[in-house]
């Protein structure tokens, strides 16, 4: 992403168990990191994370947001469910990231 050009924010919120959360791939790419840099980064500090900043989604709450996403991949995929990020949650990665 070019400097000048900044991601909106608001079509990458979801709502998931009454929470308004971002997706670890989205804020890696807000935070401008490779998302496997970021889960490497929350997992060594996994102990800020309670369950009210971050919490991996199951997988039937993941295939309902992918039925909304407008594209897909065709190829790859993911091995384990993402995680979703709260406001403060993002705070807290946006924290450890700069440390």
């Amino acid at each position: 992403m070019k400097p000048d050009e900044s991601p909106a924010i608001a079509p990458r919120i979801f709502a998931i168990r009454s929470e308004s959360v971002m997706l670890v791939s989205d804020l890696a790419m807000l935070y401008g990191v490779e998302t496997k840099v970021f889960n490497q980064a929350i997992k060594r500090n996994v102990h800020r994370f309670p369950s009210d900043f971050a919490f991996q989604l199951q997988p039937e709450e993941f295939a309902i947001l992918r039925s909304q996403f407008a594209t897909s991949s065709s190829h790859g995929g993911r091995r384990y469910q993402p995680w979703g990020f709260t406001e403060h949650g993002a705070i807290m990665a946006a924290r450890i990231l700069n440390s």
